[in-house]
């Protein structure tokens, strides 16, 4: 089936709480101001992406999601050091550790969302999916590696991250901007404890 070329690429992400989105608007600030890096920058909100999809309809991603985020429960999840993905223009990025909540809730994401997927990008899937923070993409050079490495090196990236959404990310011009965001509600649908296991507690 031949896709509309106008198909607009979605990415369906979570959206870092706003201490830790703070303190990474932070560094990649620092990295315009030092090195003139800008471009990710196009996506303001700092998050994790899932998926990147092509729906026909959004009405019906929309709904997906926010049946999947009512049933999921906030968890934490954890960065350490920096990556790399190598190229013309590298990407810098925080790896964020893959656990049993993040695998499961990606794959809840993926599989909720094939039916209405006309297209997706070739690293969702389980076995290729790397998550993580971009501090840096499009605009940057391996001649800039070395020196923005070094100065990235003085700094730590062990964050405590707290996943309580799923948010939908749609281009907006040269923006990347919040569509929807559904925050997860399934620890207000845990059955109330009984009398003995509120002595116990």
């Amino acid at each position: 089936m031949a896709l509309p070329v106008s198909l607009p690429m979605l990415a369906i992400t979570s959206l870092l709480n706003p201490q830790n989105a703070e303190r990474i608007n932070r560094i990649i600030k620092s990295l315009e101001v030092e090195f003139g890096l800008d471009d990710v920058q196009a996506t303001p909100d700092p998050h994790i992406t899932y998926q990147l999809a092509g729906v026909r309809k959004l009405s019906s991603l929309k709904k997906v999601l926010r049946e999947v985020a009512h049933t999921t429960k906030p968890f934490v999840a954890h960065t350490t050091g920096l990556g790399l993905f190598p190229g013309p223009n590298p990407v810098i990025y925080i790896p964020v550790l893959r656990s049993d909540a993040l695998n499961q809730l990606h794959y809840r994401i993926t599989q909720a969302t094939k039916p209405l997927c006309l297209r997706t990008d070739k690293f969702s899937g389980p076995d290729c999916w790397l998550p993580h923070i971009s501090l840096a993409l499009h605009d940057t050079t391996p001649e800039l590696l070395g020196p923005v490495l070094q100065y990235l090196n003085t700094q730590t990236f062990n964050l405590k991250l707290t996943i309580n959404n799923i948010a939908i990310l749609r281009q907006e011009g040269e923006l990347f901007v919040q569509e929807k965001c559904f925050f997860f509600e399934g620890h207000k649908h845990e059955p109330a404890p009984t009398l003995f296991e509120s002595s116990q507690s």
